[in-house]
């Protein structure tokens, strides 16, 4: 059965390669050197912690990235030790990037990318909606250049999507979020 869903895998993988071409290859190659390290996601959360306003969200993307740090590239990567779809075939002419050092399960750039996402989703909704675009993207970019089975992404897209909310609803419970009182409720708690 396990054979069978990795025979599946390598198989979508394998379609996916004729994508490639000469103007969407070196996009996918960006859009994965975006979410190395969760750089691009570490310096949004930076940038909403200098903002009041946003302040919140950022460091709950920060504490929720560093949670799925310790449980997922921690532990997890190292407790199921899958090889990477290249390591499988031994295949290492099969990439167009440098090849990654660490386990395939989950992949960090998604679950890194699903966490920050969904945590900026959860306190705006149109911001978002283009970080979780951008997380797609991402995603996309790791099964695309061959260094991520179709599990791997969605292990990490379920584990940081998970810790996102897990982390939102903690922090509700540490300190609500104050709702805008609208005028009409302004005026009839002055009464």
């Amino acid at each position: 059965m396990l054979l069978s869903i990795q025979e599946s895998e390598l198989n979508f993988l394998f379609a996916l390669q004729n994508l490639h071409c000469s103007w969407l290859d070196p996009i996918m190659i960006f859009f994965t050197e975006l979410g190395d390290n969760g750089i691009v996601w570490i310096v949004i959360a930076l940038l909403c912690m200098c903002f009041k306003k946003s302040r919140r969200c950022g460091v709950l993307m920060a504490l929720t990235m560093l949670f799925c740090f310790a449980l997922g590239n921690g532990a997890i990567k190292n407790l199921v030790a899958r090889p990477r779809p290249f390591q499988v075939l031994d295949n290492i002419d099969i990439l167009i990037i440098p090849p990654p050092s660490e386990y395939s399960f989950p992949s960090g750039h998604t679950m890194h990318g699903l966490a920050s996402a969904v945590t900026i989703f959860l306190h705006n909704r149109k911001a978002g909606i283009a970080a979780l675009l951008g997380a797609a993207v991402i995603a996309f970019s790791r099964m695309y250049l061959f260094v991520h089975f179709p599990t791997d992404i969605l292990g990490g897209a379920v584990i940081g999507t998970l810790a996102a909310l897990m982390m939102y609803a903690l922090a509700k419970k540490i300190k609500p979020v104050k709702q805008p009182v609208a005028e009409s409720d302004q005026r009839r708690i002055e009464e």
